[in-house]
């Protein structure tokens, strides 16, 4: 229960509206300037809470809810400080639109590096506390009583010395009327009762039921449906098309041309799909059509031996500790570009007329996508609408990159009519914004003792931010694709090098669940055990002594070997890898158990994740986003490679793109380190490690280094 501080109401302004009894709680003098409609608009357009007269809550959600869970975390932030009653809350997204017309009220909406609760956490328990005063002071004054004499808790404010209650519902409206205070104190965390409980998700139960909440899902009256082809060189261009065949075909509405694509609208989907592979397109591929992974990887291992590469970091003498290292160790790492493979096939609904550009989007940041409505319309951003869905996973896929957004207003806006635009599965693994091509050259010095004396790591490899915001970069260096491998090295060495050869290509890239994070765990972590085999070393003992400066690293590193049992015999054939990896602000360890078959099948049986992400909201989400991500991970090291043929993507779908399946899904256990104190992520930190773990018990098991992934193009038969 918490009590309420003595809240004079002659010292408040009326300044947030009052609809039909409800509290309607904006909370903008904390977060923006108030809008000056605020005090006469209806609810559906206010910031944070809405507590009706029933007492049911509705607290506005303004991140993306792709699986990871934030439709249910980020409300627990806000109940918990509110003291409302759990079961009477419900979710909704915030408009980006109305976040857009009231000064951005609602902050940043983009979703994505797992930071939806750390930047949010602050704000949204400040407007659960902000509400909860507000609450407080409305029931004080009408008993006539000090604030200070009244408590909340479970949507009821008690007069503490004569015991009368009032719910939330009853004081809404009288609540309403009193402004927001501008200081609020916020729980400690030992006082938590609610951030830190496993609470089933809001959306769970709409998703396996089947409720159509996807933008897939969006009917609209006189819809007309859009399938599309793209040209298979990127930055290649149309040259000509031929649309005789599709004279003969029923539904057909229109054939719409832009620079690097045609799409079909038709009247349902399947006919507009058939009529686009119908066409005849000549396209010009430019220079671009000679390019292939070989000439690609080629370019990399140059740039693991040029001279133009930039350092990110260089603590030592790294050359000079080499010269005089008793043992020196050596090895080249790569990785390939990989897709994102959304369950939900890029796709947006459209409709454009005088007035307004509506769309219904599967995004990532809602923001992004009104900005480019805007602009492929040729309309003020104050003339769009965006409707935020959920999204069938994101991966980072639908965040910067919204092409699909934009190609539906476009074709929308010739058509005169709304219109759905899906991608083909075979257009979504051809033209994704892939995670980069990378590869790494590691050399490490050891001393007569077995110590890591010394250790430089180049990479080479294509940059995001060099394509996406080129003046992020300092002195021409990407540190971002040196993520895990700067700062955030955990490792004690006092003589470290890295740096960075940048070796862009016409492939376009973006961010992927774990960004860069994925390739430098890999490269570290499967270098770190052939350094322990090189030092005649224990793998899980040789981390412990690199991070004896790192307390909470090695708790977390600890915890999973404990969990897994890691000095306990294995049944025969099952062997074991460990590896550790910080990222998103959080730290996680993994232990993988794995057997290689004589015919060189790899099969994983169990994985240990342990992770510390300080603060965890909802525990049940953590566990849920861990086995997500072993899945995704595990897709990866065994499967995902995206290939360049002739300039073309050679993969096109599931069938040479392959996901893990569920009977390759292994055990998987969570173990959650609560050190506190911070806010960290947790749907992409349990990624990187999986690959690296899974590739030392490999090697545990046949004597073999996997140095490239994905493990499919590794002979292990006999191993």
């Amino acid at each position: 229960m918490s009590r309420g501080p003595q809240l004079d109401r002659r010292a408040f302004l009326a300044s947030v509206a009052a609809a039909g009894g409800s509290l309607v709680l904006g909370f903008e003098i904390p977060f923006g300037p108030r809008s000056s409609h605020a005090s006469s608009r209806s609810r559906e357009i206010t910031a944070w809470i809405v507590i009706e007269p029933d007492d049911a809550v509705i607290i506005r959600v303004a991140k993306s809810e792709m699986g990871q869970g934030s439709f249910t975390a980020l409300p627990m932030l806000v109940a918990e400080e509110l003291e409302c009653d759990w079961s009477k809350v419900k979710a909704e997204f915030a408009p980006p639109h109305e976040n857009r017309r009231r000064n951005r009220v609602w902050g940043n909406m983009s979703t994505g590096a797992s930071r939806s609760i750390s930047a949010s956490q602050n704000d949204l328990r400040r407007a659960g506390a902000t509400a909860r005063e507000m609450l407080i002071a409305a029931a004080a004054a009408r008993w006539n009583v000090p604030g200070t004499e009244c408590a909340a808790a479970n949507s009821v404010i008690t007069h503490l010395p004569s015991g009368r209650t009032i719910t939330f519902g009853r004081v809404a409206a009288a609540a309403a009327e009193v402004a927001p205070p501008t200081q609020v104190k916020l729980k400690d965390s030992k006082d938590w009762k609610l951030i830190g409980s496993r609470q089933r998700r809001f959306d769970v139960a709409d998703k396996i039921t089947g409720k159509p909440i996807y933008a897939i899902d969006v009917r609209l009256p006189n819809m007309l449906y859009a399938a599309i082809v793209q040209c298979p060189v990127f930055k290649g261009t149309l040259k000509s098309l031929d649309e005789r065949k599709l004279a003969a075909m029923k539904g057909i509405h229109r054939v719409v041309k832009h620079q690097d694509a045609v799409a079909v609208v038709a009247d349902n989907w399947w006919r507009a799909k058939k009529a686009a592979q119908a066409l005849s397109v000549t396209w010009d591929f430019g220079d671009n059509a000679g390019v292939s992974s070989a000439a690609i990887r080629e370019a990399l291992h140059a740039g693991l031996s040029a001279a133009d590469a930039r350092a990110g970091r260089n603590d030592g003498d790294v050359e000079r500790a080499l010269a005089h290292a008793i043992k020196r160790v050596e090895a080249d790492y790569e990785v390939p570009f990989l897709a994102h493979a959304t369950m939900e096939p890029q796709n947006c609904t459209a409709q454009v007329t005088a007035d307004v550009v509506e769309v219904w989007a599967p995004t990532q940041d809602g923001e992004t996508a009104l900005a480019i409505a805007a602009d492929a319309a040729g309309v003020p951003p104050s003339k769009v609408v965006v409707h935020k869905m959920m999204l069938g996973c994101g991966f980072g896929r639908r965040g910067i990159f919204q092409d699909f957004v934009r190609q539906a207003v476009l074709i929308a806006k010739e058509v005169g009519q709304p219109v759905k635009l899906v991608w083909t599965r075979e257009e979504d693994t051809r033209h994704d914004f892939y995670r980069p091509v990378a590869a790494a050259r590691m050399t490490a010095g050891l001393d007569a003792g077995g110590t890591l004396i010394a250790w430089k790591i180049r990479t080479a490899g294509q940059s995001i931010i060099a394509a996406v915001s080129p003046r992020v970069m300092r002195f021409g260096v990407d540190r971002n694709f040196l993520q895990g491998l700067l700062e955030d090295m955990p490792y004690d060495v006092p003589n470290y090098l890295v740096d960075f050869a940048m070796r862009n290509t016409h492939v376009p890239v973006g961010v992927w669940r774990s960004v860069n994070h994925s390739q430098n765990a890999f490269f570290k972590e499967s270098f770190i055990d052939e350094m322990a085999h090189a030092a005649g070393a224990e793998p899980y003992l040789f981390r412990r002594k690199l991070l004896e400066k790192k307390p909470r690293e090695l708790a977390v590193l600890d915890a999973a070997a404990n969990r897994a049992g890691w000095d306990a015999p294995l049944p025969p054939g099952l062997f074991r890898g460990i590896a550790i990896h910080s990222s998103q602000s959080s730290i996680c360890a993994q232990v993988v158990e794995a057997a290689v078959a004589i015919d060189g099948e790899v099969r994983v049986h169990r994985v240990v994740s342990a992770i510390d992400a300080g603060h965890v909201v909802n525990p049940l989400t953590v566990e849920m986003q861990t086995e997500s991500a072993i899945v995704y991970g595990l897709t990866a090291a065994l499967y995902g490679e995206i290939s360049i043929k002739d300039g073309q993507v050679e993969q096109s779908n599931f069938d040479d793109y392959p996901m893990l399946r569920m009977a390759e899904m292994p055990r998987v256990e969570t173990v959650i380190v609560t050190s506190g104190g911070f806010w960290g992520g947790v749907g992409e930190t349990p990624v990187p490690p999986v690959a690296p773990a899974l590739c030392n018990a490999i090697f545990s098991a046949t004597g073999k280094r996997i140095r490239s992934l994905p493990l499919k193009n590794h002979d292990l038969r006999n191993a």
